[in-house]
């Protein structure tokens, strides 16, 4: 519902303060492109497109005019990506994909990031990275990151944790669960 692909059958969603359950489908597409990043478990790059070409999809979309390159490639040297901008997507290994769909979910610099398993595809040292880029980001820019992971112990300290067992949710940790970090 966060990521307005679905819509409810009753309430509302309020994002920054929109109801998001009162717009037509171009402005769903348009707000989610200004306000929503995602970053899936599985990368979801265009293999035919440069991983550079992939990060700036999201700025293409929305029509953006500003130094979309520059911040592009800026996010590809955050994630250790710095010597594959060039590539095409099909030409690099998992880890390195799934960190340029991290970039990918930040060049917009939404207010809400909503992760799947971010780090499951990547060694620690790498997801101890993008654990704190994700977290400098949140602070420097004042984002939301809703992450959902098995893997709690790489996160450390987080705001909020929602833990979802056996379809309930519950707030805190709980023993083998599925767990939402806000």
């Amino acid at each position: 519902m966060i990521g307005l692909l679905d819509h409810p059958t009753n309430g509302k969603i309020l994002i920054d303060g929109i109801d998001t359950t009162t717009l037509n489908d171009n402005n769903i597409s348009s707000f989610r492109n200004k306000k929503l990043g995602f970053i899936f478990q599985f990368s979801n790059l265009l293999s035919d497109l440069t991983v550079l070409e992939n990060v700036l999809l999201p700025k293409q979309i929305g029509k953006s005019s500003n130094d979309s390159k520059k911040e592009a490639k800026d996010l590809l040297k955050a994630v250790g990506l710095e010597d594959q901008m060039s590539k095409r997507a099909n030409k690099i290994s998992g880890g390195q994909a799934q960190r340029a769909a991290i970039a990918r979910g930040l060049i917009n610099k939404p207010s809400i990031v909503l992760a799947d398993e971010p780090t499951g595809n990547l060694d620690s040292v790498t997801s101890e990275t993008i654990v704190q880029l994700m977290k400098s980001m949140a602070k420097k820019l004042n984002q939301t990151f809703i992450i959902v992971t098995h893997d709690r112990q790489h996160f450390g300290d987080v705001d909020k944790v929602i833990t979802i067992k056996d379809g309930k949710a519950f707030e805190g940790d709980q023993p083998s669960a599925m767990e939402v970090l806000v």
